[in-house]
């Protein structure tokens, strides 16, 4: 049997902004409810009273908000690292291009800071690297379709002990959250202790600061 909750838990996940309002708390449910009743009584078939809509909304806010509260069992590093002047190049994968690969390391410095990470997929190449090597990049290349490549990136880092590998909800944690601040991720690469996130340079400092939001929300 279809209830109210059913649908208005249908109708708000179906817009995902409607659904982290809600998580944000940043609702006003009575005028929620007014603009979602016309659509509810339409699936329901039915009039229904708005104040069942807003009791439904309100439950459901609540179940929302103790799905996405994450209380990690670890400790985020205070440290964002930030790395700019980076670009991402795709190309396709094939075996002279994975033989090409190794050459990658004899162009980069990590001690000047230089940054490398490479993304293997099963058809396709992604490297994010410094921007300054692009050319010899292209030219390592050289032969190689290259699919796409996207300039003045950054890379901001967040790091946290080990049991962050176990902890189910944190990749979507700071996700939703650059996606509430509507900014793009371009590459995700996580290790055992880094989740990194690749960004456009123009989202650089609200990508930082919200960032900076989680670690006061998570810190000890």
């Amino acid at each position: 049997m279809v209830t109210v909750s059913h649908l208005v838990k249908k109708t708000v996940n179906s817009r995902p902004m409607l659904q982290e309002a809600l998580i944000e708390g940043i609702v006003n449910f009575a005028y929620l409810a007014e603009t979602l009743q016309p659509r509810i009584e339409s699936e329901f078939g039915d009039e229904i009273k708005k104040s069942a809509i807003v009791m439904a909304l309100r439950r459901y806010s609540e179940e929302l908000r103790k799905k996405t509260i994450v209380q990690p069992p670890f400790k985020f590093n205070p440290e964002i690292v930030m790395k700019t002047n980076l670009c991402d190049i795709c190309i396709v994968k094939t075996p002279s291009a994975q033989g090409k690969i190794r050459e990658l390391y004899q162009i980069v410095d990590y001690e000047k800071g230089d940054t490398l990470n490479i993304i293997q997929g099963n058809y396709e190449i992604t490297i994010v690297v410094s921007q300054k090597h692009l050319e010899k990049l292209r030219k390592i290349f050289g032969g190689e379709k290259i699919l796409n490549i996207e300039h003045d990136l950054i890379s901001l880092t967040l790091s946290m002990t080990k049991e962050f590998l176990y902890t189910p909800g944190i990749l979507s944690l700071v996700t939703r959250k650059l996606t509430w601040e509507n900014i793009n991720i371009f590459e995700n690469i996580s290790t055992m202790t880094e989740l990194i996130f690749i960004v456009d340079q123009k989202d650089a400092v609200r990508a930082y600061n919200a960032f900076q939001e989680i670690l006061r929300a998570y810190s000890p």
